[in-house]
């Protein structure tokens, strides 16, 4: 079953042929999304917002469902991801993020949702911590070509731009990740996936702290395989043939780190997570370069414009 790792808010949705769950008309997310809603933490908006949680993302898996860590799941190192960013809704976890400039963060386009508070800096989100920043959205830019349609569930272009109403002050717990240039890296490199996603799956366990694991790049060929007729040119599988570490429900629109650049955004995949030769899914950021690029200096050419004002 192919579901898109985004969190579920605890609103109602509509199982569709292909499996995927999609939103019903009540205020859930305005997007494919299917997750188990994570544990909520208490909420801690006053004064400087704090981060009321509760799911966390990143992937550990047995095949028999067990609720035990999976070897090569592990706690990241403390601000060792500080591109890391938490989408959050109502003081809820939606999705992961990614730090591309000091103004913007890049995510999954099923993540799309009103109301955002995008944080920086954290590695527990049950508590505030020193060094963290909290922006809110000025504005959400999905790649003009996805497709959100209740009858035709369609992952491609599954990318979005999130504009900040103010920069994040780069510091070594917030800083930006260079974007891959590169198209296609060699199957078996091992890359790096992050998120406060669950842990465990079926069953869902979600992490306090922020969760990393190291996967390895898949084939193309062995892609289209293992997905027939659901794998485009702008996607790309990463994880263990022998299964137990993938990304997973919570992880939605986090980093795929290669060789030190962002390779991947989190998109799609099965469930459960980690079942042995079926990797998850990624969005291949390359593709994506030149709209990313284009997409920040067409609104800074805008705010300019407003700022000067008529001449």
């Amino acid at each position: 079953m192919a579901t898109p790792r985004v969190q579920q808010m605890n609103h109602q949705f509509l199982v569709t042929q292909s499996k995927i769950l999609t939103p019903s008309p009540s205020p859930g997310i305005t997007t494919l999304g299917f997750l188990p809603a994570g544990p909520q933490f208490s909420n801690i908006f006053s004064s400087p917002p704090g981060i009321s949680q509760e799911s966390p993302k990143i992937l550990n898996n047995t095949t028999n469902g067990t609720n035990g860590f999976l070897p090569g799941g592990y706690t990241c190192l403390p601000h060792s991801q500080p591109w890391q960013a938490a989408l959050l809704v109502q003081g809820r976890l939606l999705c992961g993020g990614i730090l591309v400039h000091p103004k913007w963060v890049l995510t999954a386009a099923h993540c799309l949702k009103e109301g955002y508070r995008v944080y920086l800096g954290k590695h527990a989100l049950g508590r505030v911590e020193a060094g963290e920043q909290v922006r809110e959205v000025a504005r959400s830019i999905p790649h003009p070509q996805y497709q959100i349609s209740p009858t035709h569930l369609n992952h491609d272009h599954d990318i979005m731009l999130l504009e900040l109403k103010s920069p994040v002050q780069l510091t070594s717990r917030a800083c930006v990740l260079p974007l891959s240039h590169t198209d296609c890296l060699p199957p078996g490199t091992c890359c790096r996936v992050s998120g406060w996603g669950t842990t465990t799956s079926p069953q869902v366990n979600y992490p306090q702290t922020l969760q990393c694991a190291n996967i390895q790049l898949r084939s193309d060929e062995e892609c289209r395989q293992v997905y027939p007729g659901k794998i485009t040119p702008n996607m790309l599988c990463a994880g263990s043939k022998e299964g137990g570490k993938d990304s997973c429900e919570g992880d939605s629109g986090g980093p795929l780190v290669c060789n030190g650049t962002l390779y991947g955004v989190i998109s799609w995949g099965d469930f459960p997570c980690g079942q042995p030769n079926r990797p998850g899914v990624y969005t291949r950021v390359s593709r994506y370069v030149s709209w990313i690029q284009e997409t920040i200096r067409q609104q800074k050419t805008q705010q300019q414009k407003w700022t000067k004002g008529p001449q």
